[in-house]
């Protein structure tokens, strides 16, 4: 079996962070492992209270790792601090990681900001060099091109300049009101868009960890990266088509990504 970890906070409501990075790496059919930066106390309706652990901990967390079990992909999601981002990429670097895939997490779904604003240069820096893809999203993508991104044509332009600026392959994700569920993808100077049907579901709470998750676990598995983006937007769109509703939540996002029966039976190959 193939492995991959996830480095990220957590979401004890389950639906973000480690918990749904676990939870999506294991329906893909690999060995899912993880590294914790933050302790965060969030759920579908907003973040609470995020508490970081230390620098030499997250390095133990991710040593103990790759020496016992070297990891065949690794996702990087939500890193709040300078220091953080540091760690995890000397200690990448230190083990020769490969297929790792970069969440540039930076708002939550209900808007709240998890990372300071200091650390996203750190994170230009430190960790889109090591990425073989990094998954911003139209927001993310702003603020890591510096551009406004308002139509088609800004997005693909906004994927470009990241690209070419950290030498990493960029899937820019659409939605936000400007392009629905489709994903422009430019790697090796070619841009590729892959196109999705919009699903009518409020239950959106973790679709970025979700979607970056599962295209680590498809790297792991020996896919290239436009066949894992491919396999992992059906395997998401898949979960929300579920309508999955879950508790008595407060807010309009709820989770929607346990994927049972037949159809997680086929993402498994």
């Amino acid at each position: 079996m193939k492995t991959a970890l996830s480095i990220a906070g957590t979401d004890p409501s389950g639906g973000a962070g480690i918990q749904a990075d676990l939870k999506t790496m294991t329906l893909n059919g690999v060995f899912a492992m993880s590294a914790i930066t933050a302790l965060v106390a969030q759920n579908t309706t907003g973040v609470r209270e995020i508490v970081e652990l230390t620098l030499e901990f997250l390095g133990q967390q991710i040593d103990v790792v790759f020496e016992d079990i070297p990891p065949d992909a690794v996702k990087i999601g939500m890193v709040a601090s300078c220091g953080l981002i540091e760690k995890i990429g000397e200690r990448l670097r230190f083990y020769q990681a490969k297929n790792i895939v970069v969440d540039p997490v930076m708002v939550a779904t209900s808007g709240d900001r998890l990372i300071s604003e200091e650390a996203v240069d750190t994170l230009k820096s430190c960790l889109l060099p090591l990425a073989a893809v990094a998954t911003p999203n139209i927001p993310e993508a702003e603020i890591l091109s510096a551009t406004i991104i308002r139509s088609q044509a800004d997005i693909e332009n906004a994927a470009r300049k990241i690209g070419d600026a950290y030498g990493c392959a960029v899937l820019l994700k659409g939605g936000h009101n400007i392009n629905d569920a489709n994903d422009f993808l430019y790697a090796d100077g070619v841009g590729t868009w892959f196109y999705g049907t919009h699903i009518d579901n409020p239950n959106t709470h973790g679709t970025g960890c979700t979607l970056s998750s599962a295209i680590a676990a498809n790297l792991a598995k020996g896919f290239d990266l436009p066949t894992s983006i491919q396999r992992s937007k059906d395997y998401l769109s898949g979960a929300l088509g579920a309508m999955l509703d879950l508790g008595k939540g407060r807010g309009p996002m709820r989770h929607n990504f346990n994927l049972t029966g037949k159809f997680a039976k086929e993402i498994e190959r």
